[in-house]
C-alpha cells in the first residue's frame, strides 16, 4: 500500500500522521510531501520512506498513491496560510486514491457539524479509518 501524507507550515501534523500510519500499517510505503522544506523534513524525521517538497511533488505523488492523508486544507486552494496552490488542491481532489482528511477548523474554514476535537483524537480517528481501509484492501 502506498500512503501519501501531505502537510504544510511546520509539518507537525504530518509528523504525527507519519508516526501513526507507520504503526497502523507497518508494511506500507509512506511518502511525505510538504508544501515547504520544514514540513517535508519533519515528516522524514518521523520515518517516512521518502519525501519531496512543493507543488509538482503533490501533483505527481497524488497520481500513484493508494491513500492520501492530511488536513482538509489540502483540497482547498489557498488554504494553510496560502501554501496550498490551486494545482495542489485539484491534484488531491481528482486523485483516485482514498482520501482521509483531518477536519481542522482553521484558516477561515469551518466545517459545520464536526466537533472541535483535539489533534490526538482526530489522528486516532484517521488511523481507525486507515486500518479499516487497509484491512478491506487486503482481504
Amino acid at each position: 500500500m502506498k500512503i501519501l501524507i501531505i502537510d504544510a507550515q511546520g509539518g507537525g501534523v504530518g509528523r504525527q500522521l507519519v508516526t501513526a500510519a507507520r504503526q497502523t500499517v507497518p508494511g506500507a510505503h509512506i511518502t511525505a510531501v510538504g508544501t515547504n522544506t520544514a514540513a517535508t523534513s519533519a515528516m522524514l524525521r518521523a520515518g517516512a520512506d521518502d519525501g519531496a517538497t512543493g507543488e509538482n511533488a503533490v501533483v505527481v505523488c497524488s497520481r500513484t498513491a493508494d491513500v492520501i492523508i492530511g488536513p482538509i486544507g489540502i483540497v482547498l486552494a489557498d488554504a494553510l496560510l496560502g501554501e496550498i496552490t490551486p494545482k495542489m488542491a485539484v491534484a488531491v481532489a481528482q486523485s483516485r486514491a482514498r482520501r482521509i482528511l483531518i477536519p481542522f477548523n482553521h484558516c477561515d474554514t469551518v466545517i459545520v457539524g464536526v466537533s472541535d476535537l483535539t489533534i490526538p483524537r482526530l489522528l486516532r480517528e484517521a488511523m481507525e479509518e486507515l486500518r479499516a481501509w487497509a484491512d478491506a484492501a487486503e482481504g
